[in-house]
């Protein structure tokens, strides 16, 4: 029998040869259709070590690699792509009126298999993705190799403790999707995990703090650093939403008083127009804002929720400093609307020393993926890693 300190070192002796090959996945992670001249470029590669590591990550179905079109003279490459039998994870997002079921290969992109509307009250539709998500994996098999799901509820833990936009009531078990797969699930707020795909390959790619806001039936985002959203210390950060910087007479669903969300969502505009609440308040929000360059009548009513917005957001840029903020949702929309009361409201808000060079506020480069990439990340961090790997030779060895 080995002892314990052969057995540490073997340990070590087999996540090492994975570094390299970790480095070149992410790249390919990082840019889809990256060449492998490219990757050894940004890696210091000799060309002989990346052709060693593609050629190991080929075997294990882990990349392919495609002639890459030239022109000139120079040495052909070649481009990195997912391999056609590797490993997939599923990226769930579920939103107040529908839901979607994609599948992603280690490239990141998101493809969705299933998507339907749902009644956002009613808890059983859980049982429905439930099967969309059996579906894939029967599907794939053991290629899926976890299941990420992005919820537009408050997530604390791994685990959805309150759920007001949905109106499913407080916690919801999502363990029901992955029942008896033997995947990991991972569950994330749908703003959070939006912003974390902006930073990395969207509208904020680059940037080292990215601050993004989206609004949808309400207002969520997260701050990310260095590609990594800021959680807090259970995960529940992000929820711009519900700081105070509403009507203090207004009591939201969250039970909190005066949340900002209140002040600049769909909810907002119908109250000032004199409408009832709306059933749908996203759909009911894009429709006013398509209406405001020729209706006169609803402009005021855009305008004052524009306005909410733009103070908000500066409170946001003061408080967290960031590089550039990214709007998400209806949130670019509602800014276009009301270009000049919201710009005025967001400069008015800002110290005084951050009006000479605010951050640069841009629409997000993803739109209505934005949560299934996100989805796909987590799941993906959580696959390309070292003890990931390793179990993925394991299996392929042992399927030889």
């Amino acid at each position: 029998m080995a002892s314990p300190a052969n057995r540490s070192g073997s340990v070590r002796a087999r996540n090492a040869r994975w570094r390299g090959a970790l480095a070149v996945l992410e790249e390919m992670r990082r840019e889809p259709g990256v060449t492998r001249a490219a990757v050894a470029r940004r890696l210091g590669l000799t060309t002989g070590s990346a052709t060693e590591i593609t050629a190991r990550l080929r075997d294990l179905a882990l990349l392919t690699e495609t002639q890459a079109a030239t022109s000139g003279r120079g040495r052909p490459t070649t481009v990195l792509g997912p391999h056609p039998e590797g490993p997939l994870v599923v990226a769930v997002d579920i939103r107040q009126e529908d839901w979607r079921c994609a599948v992603a290969a280690l490239d990141g992109v998101p493809v969705v298999a299933e998507a339907e509307a749902h009644a956002h009250r009613d808890p059983a539709v859980i049982a429905a993705i439930a099967r969309a998500v059996r579906r894939v994996h029967d599907r794939h098999g053991s290629r899926v190799r976890a299941v990420s799901v992005a919820v537009a509820a408050t997530v604390r833990n791994g685990g959805v403790v309150q759920s007001a936009t949905l109106g499913w009531g407080d916690a919801v078990d999502l363990r029901a999707l992955t029942a008896d797969l033997r995947v990991p699930l991972l569950i994330g707020n749908d703003a959070t995990l939006a912003g974390v795909a902006e930073a990395r390959r969207g509208a904020a790619a680059g940037a080292a703090a990215a601050l993004y806001v989206t609004i949808e039936v309400g207002v969520g985002g997260t701050l990310v650093v260095d590609g990594r959203a800021v959680g807090g210390a259970t995960g529940a950060g992000g929820e711009f939403g519900h700081l105070p910087f509403g009507d203090p007479a207004l009591r939201c669903p969250c039970g909190a008083r005066g949340c900002w969300e209140l002040t600049v969502d769909g909810r907002a505009i119908a109250r000032h127009l004199g409408d009832p609440p709306p059933r749908a308040p996203r759909g009911y929000a894009l429709e006013v804002l398509r209406r405001a360059p020729r209706e006169a009548a609803v402009r005021p009513a855009v305008g004052r929720a524009a306005e909410a917005f733009g103070g908000g957001l500066a409170g946001l840029v003061n408080a967290l400093d960031p590089d550039v903020v990214v709007l998400g949702g209806l949130a670019e929309p509602l800014r276009a609307a009301a270009e000049p009361r919201f710009s005025a409201a967001l400069t008015d808000g800002l110290m005084r020393f951050r009006r000479a060079a605010p951050p640069p506020v841009v629409a997000a480069a993803l739109g209505e993926t934005g949560a299934l990439h996100g989805a796909a990340a987590s799941a993906l961090d959580q696959v390309l890693t070292e003890d990931g790997l390793n179990a993925w030779a394991a299996e392929r060895s042992t399927a030889r």
